[in-house]
């Protein structure tokens, strides 16, 4: 096939393009379709201190936008140079542009949207006897009737660019992304008031929510009460970092990355680096390819971050990406950190704390006489003068799954040198298996015996009562029935035990064991990768690779990690430095080591089918209540599900 060229054009002058056209080019970037419009009205009506705004729509904004607002409003001689290219009363100089605070400061906005539409303005400030009107296309002002505040009018969007209109969707899709330019406003806005209307009908409106809670309530008015009842808060400071919100749980996660909401500043903005420092703290507890939901509030100085990146303003830069990334994601582990089974209170408490943004529900205290023993299941009750809790001493089969020295034992296999890794395989002893049919013998005659009871106070997951099919541990607390999966609750007890021992058997960091390659395995490398393999060496140690430069252009793997020593190594060596070049190290290491770990402590959990007596249910579910992140397993599975009475008696009809 040939390619086809076009001829030179004939020798043109070099020339000023006239201001009309240099506008509808600009409009090009700031205005993409009727959102973009309402996205920058909005923009300029919160900036003029505006506590309500109304937005009015037809043919889904591109017959007709209007945004009035009651803010301070613009003086009649400014009302012309509103509409000029680079005009704006929100910055002076550099140094304000660099700290800049306000949603609007390009000037750009007005008159981009004045060239591809008609455009009306109308405006009054305080002490004024009428308002005043400006028209985008002829300039002529006129006295009008207004209360204190301005009104845009945008009508017959893109009317003289009709190529620019034909890429338009259908009017309910244009009508659907500008109630999202007003959610995210919203979101951010609880001290503002907004209303759309769509031909003539009201269609969403969020009411002003002043005070302490209410971007609490702002953000169940937004996003539904189910994501308040389904998120827990977040509050974090990090030096001039601040981050709050709320971070919905694993078990609420969605298909699509719609709930993800993002503020620097007040700005709702698009960012890569929040957007994996998010996701890298759903990691370890969110299940296949599900999108956590989220709505997080970040202050910063202004100074260390540039939002003078693009027309739309949705794209910032930081000066340190690195301590926002770990911010956000320390931010967010530590919400997530804490077991659910810790704030299950009765509903009434619930009812008054859902709402509550700055701070998590009030966590049960446990027992002061209740010990976990660090090596093993081990639960030690209350002394002879209270009511008797159960104790636990693991018997052999299970104590063989749990031991802590068998697990640093295959642990140490994988991270130490593999001098010794043979002798430690050879010194493993198989778990004993649990004989087919048989049971455990348990301290109480049979399983449906009346279960020891539960001390003042109770326990959040209460006291088991029987285990179905081998399988599921059934448990009575305060709020109803509790149903847990033992082999993912135990699988999670083990998986943050391992995490923990090597954190703290090693003082310099783990590394994992790695394995030269006897023929070193060399590919060509783009300057970043070279780049990175240079600057990421220890990182790379850390990972079990190593990676040197054999030429200019050319990197050589000359030793990989143990257990992937039968992989492709040049397409592991890129895969971690592709890592390494975006993201921070230390989550890239982390990343690795949790999955060998938690392939391990699937391996080493007590399997289902196994019988288990009373006791050792209830020393697997007082674990679940200190265990960090105890509430998924580590493939992000629930491990537990709470139904109250109110559940159970709508199952059976009682009450009706």
């Amino acid at each position: 096939m040939t390619l086809l060229h076009p001829p030179a054009p004939a020798r043109r002058p070099i020339r000023e393009l006239p201001d009309e056209l240099i506008s509808q080019i600009a409009a090009g970037e700031v205005v993409e379709r009727p959102a973009s419009v309402v996205r920058e009205l909005l923009d300029n009506a919160m900036d003029a201190g505006a506590r309500s705004i109304t937005l009015r729509l037809i043919g889904g904004g591109t017959r007709l936008i209007s945004v009035e607002d009651d803010g301070g409003g613009i003086a009649p001689d400014e009302l012309a140079t509103a509409l000029k290219r680079h005009a704006t009363s929100k910055i002076g100089n550099l140094d304000e542009l660099e700290s800049v605070m306000t949603m609007g400061f390009r000037g750009e906005a007005l008159a981009a949207i004045n060239s591809v539409s008609e455009l009306t303005l109308l405006s009054r400030m305080d002490g004024q006897p009428n308002a005043f009107a400006l028209d985008g296309r002829t300039g002529e002002i006129r006295p009008v009737a207004r209360a204190v505040g301005t009104t845009v009018e945008v009508k017959e969007l893109f009317f003289s660019t009709p190529a620019r209109r034909k890429f338009l969707k259908s009017d309910s899709t244009e009508l659907a992304h500008c109630i999202e330019a007003v959610r995210r406003h919203a979101l951010a806005r609880p001290d503002v008031g907004f209303a759309i209307w769509h031909e003539g009908k009201l269609i969403e409106q969020w009411r002003v929510h002043p005070g302490a809670a209410g971007l609490a309530q702002r953000l169940a008015d937004v996003l539904g009460e189910d994501f308040v009842a389904q998120s827990i808060a977040v509050e974090y400071n990090a030096g001039p970092l601040k981050v709050i919100g709320r971070a919905g749980l694993p078990d609420a996660a969605r298909s699509r990355p719609d709930h993800q909401f993002a503020y620097v500043n007040g700005r709702f903005v698009r960012d890569k680096v929040v957007m994996h420092g998010a996701r890298s703290a759903y990691e370890d507890v969110l299940h296949g390819h599900k999108q956590p939901a989220y709505a997080l509030f970040m202050e910063i100085d202004p100074t260390l971050v540039d939002v003078n990146v693009h027309p739309t303003k949705i794209e910032v830069r930081f000066r340190d990406s690195r301590a926002v990334h770990q911010a956000v994601r320390h931010a967010l582990e530590n919400a997530l950190a804490a077991p659910r089974s810790q704030h299950l209170t009765d509903e009434s408490a619930h009812a008054n704390s859902q709402f509550d943004l700055t701070s998590s529900p009030p966590s049960k205290a446990l027992p002061e006489s209740a010990r976990w023993q660090q090596g093993g299941m081990r639960f030690e009750g209350p002394g002879p003068s209270r009511l008797n809790a159960p104790t636990y001493q693991p018997t052999d089969a299970f104590a063989a799954r749990v031991d802590g020295e068998r697990a640093m034992a295959d642990l140490k296999a994988l991270w130490n040198p593999p001098e010794r890794s043979q002798d430690l395989v050879a010194q493993e002893r198989p778990a004993p298996a649990w004989p087919q049919g048989e049971r455990v013998a348990s301290s109480t005659p049979n399983a449906f015996a009346e279960p020891t009871p539960l001390p003042e106070g109770d326990w959040p997951l209460g006291r088991a009562v029987a285990q179905l099919h081998g399988v599921y541990i059934l448990a009575e607390n305060k709020q109803g029935l509790v149903v847990v999966d033992m082999h993912a609750a135990h699988e999670r007890i083990v998986y943050e035990r391992l995490k923990n021992q090597l954190n703290a058997n090693d003082g310099n960091g783990p590394r994992i064991a790695s394995q030269p390659l006897l023929i070193p395995a060399t590919f060509a490398a783009t300057p970043t990768e070279a780049a990175t393999a240079e600057a990421c060496a220890e990182t790379l140690a850390q990972l079990g690779l190593e990676i040197s430069p054999l030429s200019a252009k050319t990197l050589a793997v000359r030793a990989v990690p143990t257990s992937l020593a039968q992989g492709d190594a040049v397409e592991l060596a890129r895969s971690v430095l592709a890592e390494l070049s975006q993201h921070d190290a230390s989550t890239v290491v982390q990343r690795a080591q949790n999955e060998i770990l938690a392939t391990m402590a699937c391996h080493g959990a007590v399997r289902a089918n196994r019988r288990l007596t009373l006791d050792e249910m209830n020393a697997l579910l007082r674990q679940m209540e200190e265990t960090e992140r105890s509430d998924q397993c580590n493939h992000g599975r629930p491990t537990w599900r709470q139904m109250t009475m109110r559940d159970l008696d709508a199952l059976f009809l009682r009450g009706r």
